[in-house]
């Protein structure tokens, strides 16, 4: 049982048994307890800003945003919460990516549960923790290095256009992004337009293209990503 005081904290993983193992090994301490759950990234941060937990431990690739864009958006709107990404790739560019979304924390799916609640003590306290060996320097290095470039096209984009790229790369119509979103399907297909032109693509396999390469999706061997007819 977790007493006052104790680190409260919002789970988010599309899988629901991933999210009642994370839940059991949390609230299993005694100084920390898990406050709310999300099964999408929209959901994550609707949770965050509706519970402002201390801790907000985010699937890298979810459903809806992904877990970068999560970090992102609770970095900008929710200064108190910290995020621990949980993640099975180990590929150095996404940790930095995530801690240059805001991420405090970064842990493997497969690391020792102790290294979860290390990662969020760690962060709630306000510091970084690494599960994989990469040093404090070469992260400042990174950082520096993002801060003096001119701006990313993903960067020129806005919040909703951002939330259409994602749930474009994940197969939805303009239909379903609208019922998603609550806009008509022509505002969606315009800010289609638009982060197309602004992203200099010209194609859905541009689209696709583009957000393979930026972690957005992820494809494992024959899987490609779902789309759906138009209505």
């Amino acid at each position: 049982m977790a007493g006052v005081g104790a680190i409260s904290v919002v789970v988010a993983d599309d899988h629901h048994i991933v999210r009642r193992g994370l839940r059991a090994l949390l609230d299993g301490e005694a100084d920390i307890r898990v406050v709310g759950e999300a099964a999408d990234g929209l959901d994550a941060v609707a949770e965050v800003e509706r519970l402002r937990p201390d801790v907000l431990v985010l699937d890298l690739m979810m459903p809806g945003i992904n877990g970068l864009e999560v970090a992102r958006r609770v970095r900008h709107r929710e200064s108190r919460t910290q995020v621990v990404m949980l993640s099975m790739y180990g590929d150095e560019g996404y940790i930095l990516e995530a801690l240059r979304n805001g991420a405090m924390a970064y842990v493997l799916k497969d690391a020792d549960p102790r290294d979860l609640l290390t990662a969020v003590r760690d962060a709630a306290s306000g510091r970084r923790y690494l599960s994989l060996p990469l040093s404090e320097s070469a992260v400042a290095e990174y950082m520096e290095r993002f801060q003096t470039s001119a701006p990313a096209g993903y960067e020129t984009l806005t919040t909703r256009e951002r939330e259409v790229l994602h749930l474009v790369t994940e197969g939805h119509t303009n239909a379903r992004i609208g019922v998603r979103l609550g806009i008509s399907p022509r505002t969606a297909d315009t800010h289609r337009t638009n982060l197309m032109r602004k992203l200099r693509l010209h194609s859905q396999t541009d689209l696709v293209r583009y957000a393979l390469q930026r972690g957005i999706i992820v494809l494992e061997g024959p899987l490609r990503p779902r789309v759906e007819p138009e209505a």
